[in-house]
């Protein structure tokens, strides 16, 4: 298979819109200077996500100056926010928490990515991890009905899983769950049908690709489990990417699009794009090659990951339970 990288995505603000760069920077914890900063519910007293505050889609975020290379947990750099009227402000700005409550419409307070070893904007009381696998909670953050069915979860492995239960974030990081993120043209195409393919924004991905003979479907699906070199990097594929309700929320540019979750539930099962982590760091390029190596046998993963994971929501239910009832 030949490919090649055709957009590389930079996120400095955890559910602003990114910017696109020429290069990135890749390491261990993933891309270098993404999402260093994040919105706190201050009420909720938990990381805002676009998931419960779909207003910062409206908002994007740069940062003033490149990020150098020792940017990180407890270092992030000044970062530029462009609220939805157009006016910018810096994150050193004293009225920045205000401008952004008055955005959310509750109040919220702009807030860098702790040192690594601090958990403290990461870990969940009891009460929020409850809350948050609660089926109604669940059925919001996916935009489905009381009669639709509950997402698939048996992609995640066991230490993803107590990760969700345990913690808003994974600690070190304001990512969802993975280090990066990756997404086909094809896939954008074939989700379309007949009409123009989706626009990327809605997806979020780090790494867009693009195949020399791209054929149809869903082609990065079927690279879970496999070794994948962009560029100087090596990735391991770990999940498909399950979608919640993000992607049909308004941005900049872009309407909202409630018929993208039904969309999404019947061609691909509510995902898009894969999860990956990173194997060997270095730089990736805008043009770069991609070599996928050999995948897992065809469900091997998911079967592995049922076995492991305890396959369905009852069974993520079960661990947050067995979990919480050890103290922590």
């Amino acid at each position: 298979m030949t490919a090649s990288v055709v957009q590389l995505w930079r996120f400095p603000v955890k559910s602003m819109g990114g910017t696109p760069v020429d290069r990135l920077r890749i390491d261990r914890r993933g891309v270098h200077a993404d999402r260093l900063w994040a919105v706190r519910d201050v009420e909720r007293d938990i990381t805002a996500s676009a998931r419960k505050v779909p207003a910062l889609l409206g908002c994007s975020a740069r940062y003033a100056a490149e990020p150098g290379p020792d940017a990180g947990p407890g270092n992030a750099p000044e970062v530029i926010i462009a609220l939805p009227d157009g006016t910018e402000l810096s994150s050193a700005d004293p009225g920045v928490d205000a401008a952004l409550s008055t955005v959310a419409d509750r109040e919220v307070r702009l807030t860098s990515l702790p040192a690594a070893d601090d958990v403290s904007l990461h870990r969940l009381s009891i009460r929020q991890s409850r809350a948050g696998f609660a089926p109604s909670e669940v059925r919001s953050d996916f935009g489905l009905s009381d009669t639709e069915a509950l997402p698939d979860t048996s992609v995640f492995s066991t230490r993803q899983m107590l990760t969700l239960a345990r913690f808003a974030t994974p600690p070190g990081t304001f990512v969802d769950l993975s280090p990066v993120h990756l997404l086909s043209t094809t896939s954008l195409a074939s989700l379309a049908g007949a009409g123009l393919p989706y626009d990327v924004r809605r997806f979020r991905p780090n790494m867009l690709v693009e195949l020399a003979q791209p054929g149809g479907g869903y082609p990065e699906s079927g690279w879970v489990g496999a070794q994948v070199t962009v560029g100087a990097v090596t990735v391991r594929v770990t999940n498909p990417t399950i979608r919640c309700v993000v992607p049909t929320r308004a941005q900049p540019g872009l309407e909202p699009d409630r018929a993208l979750t039904r969309r999404l539930a019947e061609a691909t099962d509510r995902f898009l794009g894969v999860y990956a982590d990173v194997t060997g760091p270095g730089v990736v390029q805008v043009g770069d090659p991609v070599q996928v190596g050999v995948p897992a046998a065809a469900g091997v993963w998911r079967r592995t990951a049922a076995a492991a994971g305890q396959a369905t929501m009852r069974g993520l239910q079960s661990v947050l339970e067995a979990t919480l009832l050890r103290g922590r």
